[in-house]
């Protein structure tokens, strides 16, 4: 029992001192420009407020991108391949997280599970949020993506660093539905639908081995969201952007409740056959990186 529990304790800390280094590294970057080069650009161009959010926004993820890039090639000793441009793939990423959104939106739609009460069209904040929104999916795919499931992948290989990363991603989610009171079946939904929106990003991730395509799907995936006038992951304030309002006609199974579309049952089905032909496919080319024989 000792022998084998030896080698395991020294594979978490290895894990958790690779993880620990690469976030020092990605948040440390970002709060440095937050908090002292932020402040400079500020003194010295004096912005307006709307130009000054995204000076923010964007310094933020270009520093934390930065500091993901120092770890991978003073840490990890290996140039960071996933963040090579992409642009067709990215684009092609995109289209397919809103196409697929789209897919589960549709009928939820045109069953009357969601009612269109008000079409106010374009909305100049869509804009602002789209900026956060690309933003905030990018830092998600470098921390969880990245960082997480490439530490994971690397200590116990790619099926189990898939599932445990993906929990993570799907309990962080909670705060969401904490925030809105939310019942126990909203807790275990959004366990439930962002794990299998975690697994889908990831399995993106092993099949392209690129963040910005994951992360342009991501965005695309939350941008259609917002736009469809719908809860997005359970946020109500940016409904009013949205160029169309609506309203529920259906059971909280069907329309997601408090947490949106995410948590309908089309939505899980949908992502769950994404899922497991992704998984399906990365298996038959050879895409999923077995264990070390050191972690056996």
């Amino acid at each position: 029992m000792k022998m084998n529990l030896v080698p395991l304790l020294r594979r978490l800390w290895q894990v958790l001192r690779q993880l620990l280094l690469a976030m020092a590294l990605v948040v440390g970057t970002a709060l440095a420009f937050r908090f002292l080069l932020y402040p400079a650009v500020l003194w010295a161009f004096d912005p307006g407020p709307v130009v000054a959010t995204q000076v923010k926004r964007f310094g933020i993820l270009v520093f934390a991108t930065v500091g993901y890039w120092l770890y991978m090639r003073y840490v990890r000793r290996r140039p960071a391949i996933e963040l090579r441009p992409a642009p067709v793939g990215a684009a092609l990423g995109g289209l397919a997280g809103a196409g697929l959104i789209g897919l589960a939106l549709l009928p939820l739609f045109a069953f009357g599970a969601y009612a269109v009460t008000t079409q106010r069209g374009f909305q100049p904040g869509l804009l602002e949020i789209a900026g956060f929104l690309f933003v905030a999916a990018m830092l998600e795919e470098l921390v969880y993506r990245g960082v997480l499931f490439q530490t994971l992948e690397s200590a116990w290989g790619t099926v189990p660093a898939l599932w445990l990363q993906s929990l993570v991603f799907g309990v962080a989610h909670l705060e969401n539905v904490f925030a809105l009171n939310g019942s126990g079946w909203d807790l275990a939904a959004t366990v439930l639908s962002v794990t299998l929106l975690g697994a889908m990003w990831t399995l993106l991730f092993v099949l392209t081995r690129n963040l910005w395509i994951c992360g342009l799907n991501h965005f695309a995936w939350n941008f259609t969201i917002l736009c469809s006038g719908v809860p997005l992951s359970g946020i109500e304030d940016w409904r009013a952007q949205a160029p169309i309002e609506t309203a529920y006609r259906a059971p909280d199974w069907l329309t997601g409740g408090l947490f949106g579309p995410e948590n309908s049952a089309v939505t899980l089905v949908l992502v769950g056959l994404a899922v497991g032909g992704m998984l399906q496919w990365a298996a038959k080319h050879a895409r999923l990186r077995p264990a070390p024989a050191s972690a056996a």
